[in-house]
């Protein structure tokens, strides 16, 4: 007979966390990777340590809390570490100015590995680098979770605490940002009747 195989998911790191406090490593060691990498794009690798330190910390104290109907911590885990770079405006700021370049370089890194419509998002969150600058601090979370943490609407509905009808409201704002300045795109060109080619929005999210 083949062998089954138990997949032990994050609610139940958590649950048993509780009492064997050591076992919530498992946690760290599943998520640590891409909960430093979104904090790092967002700040720097520097103050993305310290991101990383505290989301696990403030995490652990707060796992009695967890909701175990939710079997997957990620939304979690990245709602923690999104409100505490808010204390970190001007390393973001830096961040952002060198955006274009940072972004252009990871599009050669994964690519092919990407679905054409969170490509779509990165491509977004370059090209208005400069608009992001004045987004409201959740317009830009939601953007820079669903096209760096890779959460979907509903995730990204769990990991802020809003209903998931906000975040697409959210994101359709940043999605008109995006076709106002589509103009000043050099890689994106203008047909006669006003039709763009280059990168479509992402599409909508369902209703």
């Amino acid at each position: 007979m083949r062998a089954i195989i138990s997949v032990t998911t994050d609610s139940e790191i958590i649950r048993r966390s509780r009492d064997r406090p050591a076992d919530f490593g498992e946690l760290f060691d599943r998520h640590a990777t891409a909960l430093h990498r979104y904090a790092a794009r967002r700040t720097n690798p520097s103050v993305a340590d310290d991101i990383l330190s505290e989301t696990f910390l403030v995490a652990f104290e707060r796992r009695t809390g967890f909701d175990h109907d939710r079997d997957d911590a990620r939304p979690w885990l990245f709602g923690i570490a999104t409100n505490l770079l808010r204390h970190h405006y001007r390393a973001e700021a830096r961040m952002l100015a060198a955006l274009p370049r940072a972004v252009e370089h990871d599009r050669h890194d994964g690519d092919l590995a990407r679905s054409t419509e969170r490509l779509d998002a990165e491509r977004a969150v370059s090209h208005l680098a400069a608009t992001l600058k004045g987004l409201s601090p959740h317009d830009r979370d939601a953007l820079l979770l669903y096209a760096w943490a890779n959460l979907t609407y509903d995730e990204i509905a769990e990991a802020t605490g809003v209903p998931p009808g906000t975040v697409a409201s959210r994101l359709n704002r940043t999605r008109r940002l995006l076709r106002e300045t589509a103009a000043t795109d050099p890689s994106s060109t203008t047909t006669s009747n006003g039709t763009s080619h280059g990168r479509p929005d992402p599409a909508p999210h369902p209703a």
